[in-house]
């Protein structure tokens, strides 16, 4: 069965569908601060901060697939790739599979960059939480966060 045949079967809610368009804006706008964060507390650009990230996430790649991944030119990727490298958090080796190829790897300074990085923002969204909200409201957003994990995971 399609999504659009199950979705057909079962009338929306006006609560689900003011709850998914909420979630939907206040996760733009969320994501979109802690970027900011994360590129101004690291001096690193956006484009620098997402391959480090796809990197850490994903294993190595070459300048060609991360290009492709990131929706950007070769010429511009492999820019970004040789300021991380001289910045000491990539580096390049050959692809053990195809001597040709060269694989960028994040390095053990790139993780702890974005452990960093991670641990700052997280810190801060921990503050703002405390600052704006009850600890009621922080209740219901982990109660929140344990659905929309499970309606991920579905």
């Amino acid at each position: 069965m399609s999504i659009d045949e199950e979705s057909a079967r079962e009338p929306l809610t006006e609560t689900a569908v003011q709850a998914a368009g909420d979630i939907w804006v206040v996760q733009g706008r969320l994501r979109r601060r802690l970027m900011a964060l994360e590129t101004a507390a690291t001096e690193l650009s956006p484009a620098q901060a997402s391959v480090l990230r796809r990197l850490a996430n994903g294993g190595p790649a070459s300048a060609s697939d991360l290009a492709a991944a990131e929706g950007v030119r070769p010429q511009s990727m492999a820019k970004t790739v040789i300021a991380l490298e001289k910045a000491g958090l990539v580096a390049r080796s050959h692809d053990p599979d195809d001597g040709r190829r060269r694989l960028v790897s994040i390095t053990g300074r790139g993780h702890e960059r974005r452990t960093g990085d991670r641990l700052a923002r997280q810190a801060w969204l921990a503050r703002a939480l405390q600052e704006h909200g009850t600890q009621e409201e922080m209740r219901a957003v982990v109660t929140a966060m344990a659905l929309l994990d499970r309606v991920a995971g579905a």
